[in-house]
This record gives C-alpha cells, structure tokens and sequence, in this order.
C-alpha cells in the first residue's frame, strides 16, 4: 500500500477533522458598504478567536480594477463575470480550504437576483455557512429560486433575527433544522459619558443627535430635518450629525443629488445651523468616538423590509438612547424598552419622541443600561464563537447527512448500471517507462517516481481489460510488463520497487508485499492472456521468482502469491513447484487465524490493516482448489466477520472500510478515517470470489456494496471515483475526499470496476 506523504497538498491537514482554512466570500474593506464591513469584522473575528486557522477572503469587485485589499484577500470575483465565479470555485477546490462562510445580498452578486453566485456554489466541495443579511417576505420568482437554491447547497443558514429565521421556515419552507440565529457583530466598547467624545468634534456642551450610514434615499433622513423645528423649540442645544458618504452606486447613478436636496430641506425649515454633514466614509476607529459622542442616534427608514441594521446593532450596543422607525430589526432590538419607536413617515412623532427623551435624563440612561447589556452578547469575539460553533456542526454534518455528489444505484442490479469503462487517466498516467506512482491532483507528479507495485497493479488491469476484449491491452501490458522484467533481479529471484523519475532504482532487495503482487499480475498474464509474446516473459520471471516468496514473512505477500498461484495454475494445472509452494503459503495463513482466531475477533492477526480482504480472499480460494475444505471454511468465516464490520449498520448500511490513519488494533479503537480505495477493490475481488464459489447471493450484494464506496455510497455521500478523468481519488478524509488521483488508487478502481462487469457479464445468476 502507498501512502501520500508529501503529495497530498489538498488534504494533509484534514485528517485530524480540525478546522485550518477558511475563506470568507462577500464584499470586504476598503469597498464601502455593510457587507464589506461586517465580512472584514467577522474574518477578524474568527481569527483573532482561532490563530491556528488561516483566514482568507475572496470580495466581489463592482468596479473595474477592484480595490486596495488587505493581504487576507487571496482572489477577487468581478460581479458580472459569470466565470469569475467558476474561476473562484477551483482557487478554492484546490487550496485547501475547509470551509466557506458565504455572506449573502441579492445587490453584491451578478445575473438575475444574483444567480451568478451559483455557479460559484455549486462546484464548491467544502462545507459552506452562509449568512443571509437580506430575506424578504415578498420575493420575486427569481429571488425565491435563488435564495432556495442558495439554502439547498449551503450546509448551514445564518440569520441575525428570530424574524428571519421565521421568514426562512414559513416562506422558503426550509427547515428549522438548518437555521442558526447569530446576532450582527458589534465592536466591544465601554459604556462611556457622550461628553467625553464630543470636544473631538466641536459640538462640546452640546446635545447630539446622530444618524450614520452610506447615503442613499431610502434611510429617511429628512423626515429627521423635518422634525428638528420642533425638536429645538424644547431643546435649542441640539445638533443633528448626518455621518456617511453617498453610497458609491448612488453617487455613480445619481450623485449627490440626495445629499444636497438635504441641505436645502435644512435651510427651507431654518435647522441649516444645526445639521452638520460628514460626508466620508469613516474606519471603525472614527465611527466608535462619533457614536460615543451621540446623545440619541436615530435611524428613521422608510419602510419595514429590513432584516438587519449594522448601524443600529452597533449603537444599541454602545449603550445609546435609539430612536427607529419600526422596521423588522429595529422591531426585535429594541423590545423590552432597549429603545423607541415611532410611525414611518411621521416627523412630528419623531419630535415627540426625542424631546421626551432629552427631557427625561432618567428615562434615557435606564435605556442606554438595558441596550449596553444586550449588547454583550452581540460583541464580536462571542459572535465569532457562535460562527465557529455553526462551521464545526456544517461539517459534522456535511460528513454523515449531506446529499450525495452520485445516487448508488440498488445493490442488487447487473453490470449494465456500472460505470463506464474510461482509461483516459490510466492512459494520462503511463509513460515509455510505465506507470507514475502518484499525481498532484490529476497531474502525474514525477517528483515521486515509479514502483514496481504499481506496475503490477496495471498489469492486472490490462490482462483484465484483456479479457474484456479492449483493443488497448496488449500495448498497455507490454509496457507494464517491460517495468517489471527491469524491476526484476535474478540474483535475489525478486523485484526492486521503487524508481526515480531518471530511472534510478532507491531501494534493493525482495521488498515483501510488492513481490507478492508482482506474482499476482504475472499469473494473470499467464492465466488470462492470449498474446503468447506476454506468456514468454511472464513466465520465465514467475518460475524464477516463485521460491523467494517462501523467504518473505508478510501475510499479505502469501495472499497476493496464493491468488497469483491460482491464476498460473489455471493454465498449468500440473506444476508441481507452484502446488507445492500454495499449499505451503495457504497452511501459513491457516496457522495464523487459528493462532488468533477468538469469539469476537475472526482474524489472521492481532489488527486489521490494509489489504485485508486479500487474506480471506486467498484462503477461500486455496481451500477450494487444494482442496482443504477447512483452510476454505477458515476463510469464509474470516470474511463473514470482516464484512460485518465494514458496514456501517448491521443489515443495509454502507461499505466502511478499516482507516488507515491507525488502523484497528485488537481490543483497542477501530479508526474510522482515511479511508483508502485499495481497500474497497479487495473487498471487492474477495466476495467476488466467494460468489462464484459459493454460489450465496450474499457475497454478491457484498461485492456491491464496496464497489459503490467508490461512487459515492460512503460516509460522507461523496464520490470517490472521477467520471470526467476516469481517475479515483486517493482516500476519504474525516471531511473530504484527498483530491489527488494517484496509481494506486485509480487502479484499484479500475480492477474492482473490470472484475464486477466479467463477474456479472458471465455469472447469469448474478441478480439477485
């Protein structure tokens, strides 16, 4: 078995299940707007309150050259280019990213309703959190299929209000189940006298009213100016601050036609005097002292349908007096007399309000007390755990409930519901010398060379492909087998195993389980090939190598040697040095199991490793042909257990194979991750043969059942194997599948995928 170690740049930090990347996507500083603001915080947050977790961001550009971004800005989508999405999917498929949290608003996204998101969404292959800071309960068709689309791919919803969650259940029907309420961030400041900021402004000694945000027509502010004559008739000491540039889009569309239409509403009712415009967009430093400096922030929208306020959550948890127009957020923040409300549209009311406030030190500061303790549960290293506490259950689940990337088919169908047979990667990974032993992602990555192990694996496959009747075999066997006649060395009657890409061997000697195999492929040549050219070679190195495998002391080697010595024998049934040499390698294994043979642990050994189907595998098969019916029996037993299991339920659950990532010791932890592809080929070829043998349909379902690992039929619903490169990937991680598509793990599809299609093309008794 191959291992990964410095290949698997995917997935290498995945095994532990820790969270270690994750990228924010959303609108993000120095662009100006909430979005921007609130996704450069909560990035913040998260890694302030995780600094072993890298945090990266990938903003949406609404301007050509996009902005000056921070460093955590490792890719930027361009909101109209529907391929700058596709684009953003593969920088994060391939980087090695565990999460993404997804802050959603039709506005920031292009296409209709902004559906180009979607093409970014649905490639992804990672966990993703999304936050949803716009849900209306009145949406057009469009934006109620992209906001469903959008719930049905992410794995968890964040919204900032019981309202939302509400709207999410009873209009989007979504459920429940998939819902976390996490209220909007907001800086930690004290709770501070207003007095103390003011003299940074120039409005010392005086009352100050303030309301902040990017301008734009729908925030209301002259209904403010509108109520200020009557307002400084009580309190002439009042001054209104209006902090915020236009909104870009606006002042791009409109200018600043709002704001000066403003300034002329202040000098037509005479309050010109007391407004004071701040037109600029100010950093978070800046908004926290001219918000300590307000007596009363005021935020006077036009209408309900807003679900969440940045600038209200911040002010409400300063510990300032609010006075808001009763839309959704404003609503469920300032219940419980945490602030007051007044009708849209009604400057007079608005008056009343606020005087009676400034009229009432009492009233004010028991208001400013209830909103600043609310608003410790809102402060952004607590909203940063309560994000965590979502990505770690988005993953969880991901891991056992997520919908799969490939329906399995029934268990019980014939060969005409197997995939395709597709050698492009095979092909891709094979040069004039032979196969490459690994790929970084599809790639054949030459840094790490050849084995003969792998060879032999391919040689396999084409004897199988062989009996297939693919045209392609003997060109692929040839070369195969060439490796192997390099590989072999006539002095030791073995085979060195690993290469360099200049073709220089690393290590000399039998190496146990590679010779084994290397066995194995040969008597495939021999057993199931036609091309007497393949038979010549063959079997002189299958003769001359036989003998050293009686010096090796891997069980599994026996195994592999045992199935090999079958294939030979199937052409020469009289060789008495090979019948010899099986009944020797089979007591072996026979002596094994009794050795460690108990109620609760039917095994050859005290663990379970890799491979380990190989070793019922060659004893069911040895005993049949000896014949030794107990040395079968033994190995039917041991593969009943083994099967058991590997199975996530007891009747109709999933193939599991053993994790490599420790294996499973006697008495000890059985790991359940990583999960590799040789495993499920060997299940595979044992109950295949335990099928054919036997005759139980039992074995065929179990056969089926590993192979559909490889679709997608695993623990976390995820394909394993590649339609579009007919490659496979190199195991299944705690939370992902390892993206690179090596040998060992392509072959084993290969095998397990041309054994099932001979099995059940020549087995008329394969439906169940």
């Amino acid at each position: 078995m191959t291992d990964d170690t410095g290949v698997d740049i995917v997935t290498r930090a995945a095994t532990g299940g820790t969270i270690k990347r994750v990228a924010f996507v959303g609108d993000y500083l120095p662009r100006q707007c909430g979005i921007a603001t609130f996704t450069t915080d909560l990035c913040e947050a998260v890694a302030a309150a995780h600094p072993d977790t890298s945090c990266i961001a990938l903003p949406v550009n609404d301007i050509e050259g996009g902005y000056a971004y921070p460093p955590r800005v490792r890719f930027e989508l361009t909101e109209k280019d529907i391929r700058s999405y596709s684009r953003a999917a593969d920088f994060l498929n391939i980087n090695n990213i565990d999460l993404v949290c997804l802050q959603h608003e039709f506005g920031i996204y292009g296409g209709r309703a902004g559906s180009h998101l979607l093409a970014l969404l649905q490639e992804l292959r990672m966990p993703i959190v999304t936050t949803l800071h716009t849900i209306l309960d009145d949406p057009n068709p469009d934006q109620m299929l992209v906001l469903k689309e959008i719930a049905a791919i992410s794995d968890r919803l964040v919204v900032m209000s019981d309202l939302g969650a509400k709207f999410l259940r009873e209009i989007y029907t979504i459920s429940s189940d998939k819902i976390d309420v996490i209220p909007h961030g907001i800086p930690d400041v004290p709770f501070v006298d207003p007095s103390f900021h003011k003299d940074l402004f120039g409005v010392e000694g005086k009352t100050v009213l303030l309301s902040f945000g990017l301008l734009s027509a729908n925030k209301g502010i002259e209904n403010v100016i509108n109520a200020l004559p009557a307002i400084l008739a009580e309190h002439p000491n009042v001054v209104y601050i209006i902090l915020g540039a236009t909104h870009p889009h606006v002042l791009k569309n409109e200018g600043e036609s709002y704001r000066l239409s403003l300034q002329w509403l202040a000098q037509e009712r005479g309050v010109e005097g007391q407004v004071i415009f701040y037109n600029r967009f100010v950093s978070l430093e800046e908004l926290i002292e001219f918000i300590s400096a307000a007596d009363i922030y005021i935020t006077p929208y036009l209408n309900a349908a807003q679900i969440t306020s940045g600038t209200l959550a911040y002010t409400l948890g300063a510990g300032k007096a609010v006075v808001s127009t009763p839309y959704w957020y404003a609503e469920e923040l300032l219940a419980d007399e945490r602030g007051v409300l007044v009708p849209f549209h009604d400057p007079a009311a608005l008056a009343s309000q606020v005087n009676d406030l400034l009229g009432n030190d009492a009233k004010r500061h028991a208001m400013r007390k209830r909103a600043y303790l609310y608003g410790r549960s809102m402060i952004w290293p607590r909203v940063a755990e309560r994000y965590w506490d979502s990505f770690e259950r988005a993953r969880s689940e991901r891991r056992h409930y997520s919908a799969p990337g490939f329906t399995a088919k029934a268990l019980d169908k014939s060969f005409g519901d197997l995939p395709p047979l597709k050698l492009d990667h095979l092909r891709h990974m094979t040069d004039e010398t032979g196969m490459l032993q690994h790929a970084v992602f599809t790639v054949p990555n030459y840094r790490e060379g050849y084995t003969t192990d792998d060879n032999a694996r391919a040689l396999m496959v084409s004897a199988l492909l062989e009996e297939a009747g693919s045209g392609v075999a003997f060109d692929l066997a040839s070369r195969y087998l060439a490796f192997v006649w390099y590989a072999f060395d006539t002095e030791t009657g073995g085979f060195r195993n690993v290469m360099d890409y200049q073709r220089r061997w690393l290590k000399e000697g039998i190496t146990d389980d590679s010779h084994g195999r290397t066995l194995w492929s040969l008597g495939m040549v021999l057993g199931r090939s036609t091309s007497i050219a393949l038979h010549n070679m063959a079997g002189w190195m299958f003769e001359q190598a036989l003998p050293a495998i009686l010096k090796t002391t891997s069980p599994r080697a026996w195994a592999f040697a045992l199935i090999g010595i079958h294939e030979y024998l199937r052409r020469f049934a009289g060789a008495s040095e090979a019948n010899q040499v099986r009944e020797e390698l089979g007591n072996r294994l026979l002596s094994l199991y009794r050795q460690n043979r108990a109620d609760d642990w039917r095994w050859f050994e005290d663990s379970l490793t890799y491979c380990n189907a190989a070793l019922s595998h060659a004893l069911i098969m040895s005993g049949r042909w000896i014949p030794n019916p107990t040395m079968m029996e033994a190995g039917f037993e041991s593969l009943s257990w083994l099967a058991d299991l590997q199975r996530a339920d007891k009747e109709g659950g999933h193939f599991v194979p053993i994790g490599s990532n420790g294996f499973y010791k006697r008495g000890g932890e059985r790991v359940r991750f990583d999960q590799q592809p040789v495993e499920a080929q060997a299940m595979v070829s044992a109950c295949l043969e335990a099928y054919k043998i036997s005759g139980d349909k039992r074995w065929h379902r179990e056969a089926r059942r590993a192979f559909e690992w490889f679709l997608g039929r695993n623990d976390l619903n995820i394909p394993i194997y590649d339609p579009t490169t007919g490659g496979c990937r190199d195991g299944l991680h705690p939370d992902r599948p390892n993206e690179n598509q090596g040998a060992e793990s392509t072959l084993a599809f290969l095998q397990a995928l041309m054994e099932l299609r001979l099995a059940e093309n020549t087995l008329p008794s394969a439906e169940a």
